[in-house]
């Protein structure tokens, strides 16, 4: 554990500047931190050095945390980076979200300005939980880049020998997994996530994934079903849901999801296709309807 005093002399801030953030609603008060709270408010440091404000910053957690539902704390289980207008946007299963608008960006790493330096502390973590939330940042920050992955696969592989529960870890190394097509690796990592944390509503989507991945709809339905029970504004697993319902037919089934989708995403281009099997989902019934009149 890190004093208050630790925290501002390792993080070099004022305690002017930590009372802001608190004030903010982005820092809990607290007389002492873990590790894992220095990376964090590091992170929230960064960014505010790019001129994004405080507000804004909150802002973008609360919308990132229904965006991704059963993330507890995008700024370690996500890369940050301040976009061209000062606003935050996330990296997500490999794309860029801006979550207060719900859209994903183009990743122009030469104009994004991405936050993932982890901060060496004068004195080095000495309990694994400590060390585990070192290792998961270094994953994070190495994940980032294509071409430093395979260093990012060790670095979660050493944050789960120091604390093998680490749900975060487990669906970070699903994911890059999953993205290799290693289905099996993936749905170990998924599971174990689970295993951590029975609530984790992201590790339930993710699963779903993998399970529709190798064929196994039905499992997938079940799994889903679980991420939006957990989460029921998770607009991801609505539409992931609806879409397994369309597979194993039973558009009326799909119809409640895409709606619920499209209450959640008005905009995009995902929410366009929800409404267009929305509109012959229920064009479908019409016609039924009509033809059972006449019958």
């Amino acid at each position: 554990m890190y004093s208050r005093a630790d925290l501002l002399r390792i993080l070099h801030l004022t305690a002017r500047q930590l009372a802001n953030w608190e004030r903010a609603g982005l820092i809990a008060a607290a007389a002492s931190y873990t590790f894992a709270d220095l990376l964090k408010i590091k992170k929230v440091r960064d960014l505010c050095a790019m001129k994004v404000r405080p507000a804004v910053i909150r802002q973008s957690l609360e919308a990132m945390q229904k965006q991704a539902a059963g993330m507890g704390n995008p700024l370690l289980e996500a890369g940050a980076s301040c976009t061209a207008k000062h606003r935050v946007a996330f990296r997500h299963e490999g794309r860029l979200l801006e979550p207060i608008a719900g859209q994903f960006l183009m990743d122009f790493s030469t104009r994004e300005h991405v936050v993932t330096t982890t901060p060496i502390p004068e004195d080095e973590p000495t309990s694994c939980e400590e060390s585990a939330a070192s290792w998961f940042a270094r994953g994070v920050a190495l994940e980032e880049d294509p071409a430093t992955q395979t260093q990012a696969l060790a670095a979660y592989q050493k944050a789960l020998e120091f604390q093998p529960a680490h749900a975060a870890a487990h669906i970070n190394l699903g994911t890059l997994y999953y993205n290799r097509q290693d289905f099996a690796l993936a749905e170990k990592h998924y599971r174990a996530a689970l295993q951590a944390d029975s609530r984790y509503a992201l590790a339930y989507f993710d699963l779903g994934n993998v399970l529709d991945e190798t064929g196994r709809v039905q499992e997938g339905i079940k799994t889903y079903k679980m991420a939006v029970q957990l989460a029921p504004t998770y607009a991801d697993a609505h539409y992931n849901l609806a879409l397994a319902y369309e597979k194993v037919r039973e558009p009326r089934k799909a119809l409640k999801h895409w709606q619920a989708y499209i209450k959640l995403d008005t905009t995009g281009p995902w929410s366009v296709h929800a409404r267009n099997q929305i509109h012959r989902i229920l064009q479908a019934d019409s016609l039924k309807l009509v033809h059972s009149r006449r019958s």
